[in-house]
């Protein structure tokens, strides 16, 4: 009975040595980073270009219009231009959790870099309320998540996007955004230049941290932090 206490407090021992040299190893890396000045806070920026919300407050938001006005916003949800209609948002908005919107400014640098003019925005954030508005209108979960469930959208790490050509132009992706068909489907059979815009853009969202999903060619999702749901909602200057 002696041993086996003796073996179990030595195993004991040994796991806490584990995770406190795992802790320190962390923080001694997460200190490597330099300083990126930001117009709302202070963010630091591996040489990966991933930002992760471990160095700032993850509660707050950034508006995209302020990090980077050169990003164009065309929020759908704020017109009537989009698939339910009707207008589901009472004003158009780009919001993201500080880490994605860093990282969605970040992608249009690369994309202009790569001669193109830049990345245009169908939707960022998207407030519960605002999410039980679509799901009232159009309660399939095929097209809208059930708003206890929520999206990646209602986290404020998800975007919706395109890119543009030098003449701000939406390159061809083959389908609309918000188009629900195969057509938009990832693996559908499109032309090579089809083909090749939208792995230019997957190609651009992965590097900073973001997945698609298979429906959809438009929207990415960021994968390097973990969100909870908002209640949250902007305000319009009317």
């Amino acid at each position: 009975m002696a041993q086996r206490q003796v073996f179990h407090t030595a195993l004991l021992l040994i796991i806490c040595l584990y995770f406190f040299s795992c802790k320190k190893k962390n923080t001694e890396e997460n200190t490597n980073f330099p300083i990126v000045e930001t117009k709302n806070n202070i963010v630091n920026e591996p040489e990966s270009g991933y930002i992760r919300n471990v160095y700032y407050d993850s509660t707050e938001w950034f508006n995209i219009r302020d990090l980077d006005p050169s990003i164009e916003i065309d929020i759908r949800y704020a017109t009537e231009n989009n698939f339910t209609g009707e207008m589901m948002y009472d004003c158009g908005e780009c919001f993201l959790r500080p880490a994605v919107a860093y990282a969605v400014k970040k992608i249009n640098e690369d994309v202009k870099e790569k001669g193109f003019g830049g990345i245009k925005i169908f939707d960022c954030y998207r407030p519960r309320p605002y999410q039980q508005r679509l799901w009232d209108k159009v309660p399939d979960q095929r097209f809208v998540s059930p708003p206890s469930k929520g999206s990646m959208h209602t986290r404020g790490a998800a975007v919706d996007l395109t890119i543009l050509d030098k003449d701000g132009n939406e390159i061809d992706m083959g389908t609309d955004f918000d188009f629900f068909g195969k057509e938009a489907y990832h693996t559908y059979p499109h032309n090579d230049t089809i083909k090749y815009n939208r792995t230019l853009l997957k190609s651009m969202m992965y590097k900073r941290g973001f997945k698609h999903i298979s429906t959809e060619w438009w929207h990415y999702s960021y994968t390097l932090d973990n969100y909870q749901l908002s209640d949250w909602v902007w305000e319009c200057n009317k």
